[in-house]
């Protein structure tokens, strides 16, 4: 955003002291807005997004993404369904490191206590155990909640990395072609198998926990939930076999172009001279070479990846593609070259003409996804910034906030419109619900063009010891309500992180990533800090009413075709009140979506046009109500603070 931006704001009829109700005002409509902009001010251009059905189509595009409702999972802490299966101490990403004392972490735990073998590794909650913490999430624990899933409404899952790494989050590949074993049913039987593979796909067999994620896989199909993975194709870990072979066999491995090594190890001295780039400097994660041109992956890593895209998306190579993946998330996308993603985007769609591929980018995605083949981005830039800066923070003028969701949406095709992924939070950021409770007040952005968005030095406890990690208060639920109201009624797919709709909060990395509260699981008290800070002690458990908001505003959604694809236009907005309002609209169905910010009642006079057959179909405060007005006048909504409405004309 436009920092020096000057902004228009609707006049309120009447004065408003404080804890006055702001009195009722006829907003002004996006073309008076325009018309009076003869200050020099930014108006909101008077556009109205076009309806999926009369949008362009993009072959990149499948239309079912613009029906969808995306839940994120993040394996290792959905659910531990199968504890046969749970990880040991040497399957560690640091194992040598981490003390003989380790042990799995109970699920229902205090997220902030430390076990023996924590305090063991050193006195910081950080730096000293939480990471080689594992809970034993598995496979079997999604089978086992996919009716949950088809219940909240969801009907895609983009599953964080689901193949064989040796850390927590699985960024950190050990084999592309392969499912985590300990995912799996049988780890040892699966580690057994795999032990003499190449990057020959004749060699690579189909493990116990490969054939449980294609059962998944056709239980999640038979539900009409979709599913997409995670493809990290930038780097790998240090266990890949690639990776692993060069360190054993140095210049003379098959795979040594594959890596951007620097040097190599002399084995006649007692240095270590090996030096290669790691993604980030990190050394864990090994970056794949370019081609000599730059332009492409190496052919080796490029051959591989082809290789693992077709098995996870015709896992039968029968060419019928109904027994595979939907589609993938590719990470750090921005960071591959883009001839790759063109190519690799043209092999996907012959797989499967209707495959979904969104890139991570937290910025403006338009070159990546048109040139890139793309169906759609994470939608940090267009999306979870603006809502930061105006439902969570309330720091951004309504006006602006509107005027930046129109033109960063409308920077992209109308059809990828839809299919972008609306997001607020996921596991690498903080939970919506601390995003709320440690908003600023007063303080001074240090990233204000993202409204301190996973800033690094603010969202965590880690380097901010102000950061507060507590559960919302009521009144900063309906903040939380507010969100996700957003998100199922506007252009786009929207996406739940796993847990926000139990109720779940916590910081960036790690703390967002805790065990999934569930419903028939008894938890214990959170009492300590992570700092050390005197707390009060607070209940953790399954949160059922805010569980049934998101629920039934999933079900607007899918119940209501206008708010997936139909068209958008802005309607009002008051900057003093912090209140904005858009239309959205498909075959005669108009739906108007309004948000009070403030935190005072605002009185809504509808637009003009709306009759007196309007009717409120859904609210995030039950008091909401809508009267009639003057004989010849449209009605008035009445919002109380910190809430929103959709009314049906």
């Amino acid at each position: 955003m436009n920092s020096t931006a000057r902004l228009i704001a609707a006049v309120i009829i009447g004065a408003a002291g404080c804890g006055d109700v702001i009195a009722p005002s006829r907003v002004a409509n996006v073309a008076e807005l325009t018309a009076a902009a003869t200050d020099g001010s930014t108006p909101m251009p008077p556009a109205t997004a076009a309806e999926w059905d009369g949008a362009t189509s993009l072959a990149n595009v499948p239309a079912w993404a613009a029906d969808a409702v995306f839940y994120q999972i993040f394996p290792e802490r959905f659910r531990n369904g199968d504890s046969s299966n749970d990880p040991t101490h040497a399957s560690l990403e640091f194992a040598e490191e981490t003390p003989k004392s380790w042990r799995i972490t109970p699920w229902t735990a205090d997220w902030y206590a430390r076990a023996d073998w924590e305090r063991e590794s050193g006195e910081n909650f950080y730096e000293n155990g939480v990471f080689n913490r594992r809970y034993g999430g598995d496979l079997q624990g999604v089978l086992d909640k996919l009716d949950y899933l088809q219940d909240l409404g969801v009907n895609a899952i983009y599953f964080n990395p689901v193949f064989y790494g040796r850390s927590l989050h699985k960024y950190d590949g050990s084999s592309l072609h392969h499912i985590d074993p300990h995912f799996g049913p049988d780890p040892a039987g699966d580690f057994a198998l795999m032990a003499a593979e190449t990057s020959d796909p004749a060699s690579w067999h189909w493990t116990a926990a490969d054939q449980l994620f294609l059962k998944l896989l056709a239980e999640a199909h038979s539900r009409k939930i979709r599913v997409i993975i995670d493809g990290v194709f930038n780097h790998t870990g240090c266990d890949f076999f690639a990776f692993a072979d060069i360190v054993k066999r140095r210049e003379q491995s098959p795979y040594a172009e594959w890596y951007i090594v620097a040097h190599f190890d002399d084995p006649t001295t007692p240095a270590d001279e090996f030096h290669y780039k790691g993604w980030w400097g990190n050394r864990t994660l090994p970056e794949f070479s370019d081609n000599a041109a730059g332009n492409d992956l190496h052919p080796g890593p490029k051959a591989y990846v082809l290789n693992v895209t077709r098995r996870w998306m015709d896992p039968n190579n029968d060419g019928d593609p109904v027994d595979g993946i939907d589609g993938w998330r590719l990470d750090v996308a921005d960071e591959v070259p883009l001839p790759f993603w063109k190519e690799w985007n043209a092999f996907v769609r012959r797989l499967n003409p209707q495959a979904y591929t969104v890139a991570e980018f937290w910025n403006d995605a338009r070159r990546l996804l048109t040139e890139g083949g793309f169906s759609a981005t994470m939608n940090y830039h267009a999306f979870a910034f603006p809502v930061k800066g105006f439902l969570i923070d309330g720091r951004m003028s309504a006006h602006d906030f509107g005027r930046e969701l129109q033109l960063r949406r409308e920077a992209y095709p109308t059809a990828m419109q839809f299919a972008q992924q609306n997001l607020i939070d996921s596991h690498d950021t903080e939970r919506v619900a601390s995003m709320i409770v440690n908003r600023p007040f007063e303080q001074h952005y240090r990233n204000a063009d993202r409204f301190d968005y996973d800033e690094g030095g603010v969202v965590s406890p880690r380097y901010n010891p102000s950061y507060a990690v507590r559960p919302p208060t009521e009144q900063e639920r309906r903040l939380q309500r507010m969100i996700v109201l957003l998100q199922m009624t506007y252009v786009g797919a929207p996406m739940v992180y796993y847990g926000d709709e139990a109720g779940m909060w916590g910081g960036d990395d790690p703390c967002d990533r805790a065990p999934m509260t569930w419903e028939d699981l008894q938890f214990c008290v959170q009492s300590h800090d992570p700092l050390g800070r005197p707390r009060e002690a607070v209940a953790v458990a399954f949160d059922h009413e805010l569980h049934d908001f998101y629920r039934s505003a999933i079900a607007l959604r899918n119940n209501e075709p206008a708010l997936r694809r139909g068209s958008w236009s802005p309607v009002a907005s008051v900057d003093d009140a912090k209140f904005f309002a858009f239309r959205r609209s498909l075959a005669g169905r108009s739906l108007l979506v309004a948000f009070n910010r403030g935190a005072e009642t605002f009185q809504w006079v509808l637009p003009s046009q709306v009759g007196k057959n309007a009717k409120i179909i859904f609210a995030t405060d039950q008091t909401i109500t809508l009267e009639d007005g003057e004989p010849a006048g449209p009605p008035t909504a009445h919002l109380p603070a910190f809430s929103g409405v959709v009314v049906a004309e």
